[in-house]
C-alpha cells in the first residue's frame, strides 16, 4: 500500500508540472533568445555584448543545466520550453558539427595559421605547414630570427612569398602588387606592420589576397572584454577590403574574435561567411573559438578545418575554396 501510495504521490507531483517551472520556462526563453539576438546584450560596460557573441556556441551548455532543473522541480513547462533552445541552437551550429573533410581533388585550398612570436620550433612548424599542399599559406607572428627557417621550409613547392612586418604569405602562384595595409590603431606608432594584400595570379585567374593579425583582446575580472584597438584595425581592415578593386578577394588572418563578434562587423559585412565546420583553432591545448578566419569574396569557402597542432598556442585551420 505504501509503495502504491508513493505512485500516486509522484504521479500528482507531475500532473502539476504544467503549473510549476516557470522561471526554468522563462530561462530557456532567455537562452533561445541570445543565441538568435546576442546583440541584445549591450557593450557596455565591459563589452559584455562582444564577449557573449565570441564564446556563443557555449551558450548551449545552458540546456543540460536546465534540463537537470527541470526533472528536479518535474515541470513539464520546463521540458517544453527547452525546446526552444535546443532547435534554436541546433539550426544555428548544427550544420557546422559536421567535418568539412579533406580537400577534394582539384580544389583551391589555403592555410591560416598565428604561428606564435615564441614558437620553440619554427621550422617544424612551417615543414607541417608545407605538408598540407594548400595553394596559399599565411602567417602572423612571423619573427626575424625564424623567417629563414620558413624561406628554407617552404621554398621547394612555394616559390613565392611575401612578408611585412610580421605577416607572410607563401603561394604555389606568382604573386604580384605586394604591398603593406596600414591598420594600426591610433595610439600605435610607426613599425606596427601586420597586415598586407598581394594578388595572386592563379590559373584561375588573380585573386586579391589579405592576410591581417588584428591586435589581441584582454579579459579583466574590473574592465571586462578590452577590444578598442581590435575593433579599430577591423574598421581600417574593411576600408581596405571596400575599395579592393579585384572581384576576388580573400582574406585570411587573426582576427582575435569569432565572426559572431559586433567587433568585426566591418569586415565580416563585406565578406562571405564559410562553410562547415567548427574548426576552433585556440588555444591550442583545449580550443574554445576559432579565431583564426579566411573569408571571401565572389567565391566560396565550402568547409573549413583545424589541423594539427605545432609549437603554437594556435592551430592552423584549413579551407577550401570554390572560385
Amino acid at each position: 500500500m505504501a509503495g502504491k501510495r508513493d505512485a500516486e504521490k509522484r504521479g500528482r507531483g507531475w500532473g502539476r508540472g504544467w503549473r510549476r517551472g516557470r522561471v526554468l520556462g522563462l530561462l530557456c526563453l532567455l537562452v533561445a533568445v541570445l543565441l538568435v539576438f546576442p546583440r541584445l546584450v549591450p557593450n557596455t560596460p565591459g563589452r559584455v555584448g562582444s564577449l557573449l557573441e565570441t564564446f556563443l556556441p557555449w551558450l548551449g551548455l545552458a540546456v543540460p543545466v536546465l534540463l537537470a532543473g527541470a526533472l528536479l522541480r518535474r515541470s513539464f513547462l520546463a521540458v517544453a520550453a527547452l525546446l526552444l533552445p535546443v532547435v534554436t541552437w541546433s539550426v544555428l551550429f548544427g550544420p557546422l558539427l559536421f567535418p568539412a573533410g579533406r580537400a577534394p581533388d582539384g580544389a583551391f585550398t589555403v592555410v591560416q595559421h598565428n604561428v606564435s612570436d615564441v614558437n620553440p620550433d619554427p621550422g617544424a612548424t612551417a615543414r607541417a605547414l608545407a605538408a598540407t599542399g594548400a595553394d596559399l599559406i599565411a602567417v602572423e607572428e612571423l619573427t626575424a630570427p625564424a623567417l629563414p627557417a620558413f624561406e628554407t621550409a617552404l621554398a621547394g613547392d612555394y616559390p613565392h612569398h611575401a612578408t611585412r612586418g610580421t605577416v607572410g604569405l607563401w603561394s604555389k602562384h606568382p604573386l604580384t602588387a605586394v604591398r603593406l595595409v596600414d591598420i594600426r590603431p591610433r595610439d600605435v606608432g610607426e613599425g606596427w606592420d601586420r597586415a598586407l594584400r598581394a594578388t595572386a595570379r592563379t590559373p584561375r585567374g588573380e585573386i586579391a589576397v589579405y592576410v591581417a593579425h588584428l591586435p589581441s583582446v584582454r579579459i579583466g575580472p574590473t574592465t571586462g572584454l578590452t577590444s578598442g584597438r581590435r575593433d579599430e584595425s577591423a574598421a581600417l581592415l574593411a576600408e581596405a577590403l571596400a575599395a579592393e578593386p579585384l572581384k576576388r578577394v580573400i582574406l585570411l588572418g587573426d582576427l582575435n574574435s569569432t565572426l559572431d563578434d559586433r567587433g568585426l562587423e566591418p569586415v565580416t559585412s563585406l565578406m562571405e561567411r564559410p562553410g562547415p565546420g567548427l574548426a576552433f583553432s585556440w588555444p591550442a591545448r583545449f580550443p574554445v573559438a576559432r579565431i583564426d578566419q579566411v573569408l571571401t569574396r565572389s567565391a566560396t569557402v565550402t568547409g573549413v578545418r583545424s589541423l594539427p597542432a605545432t609549437g603554437s598556442d594556435h592551430l592552423p585551420v584549413a579551407a577550401d575554396i570554390r572560385l
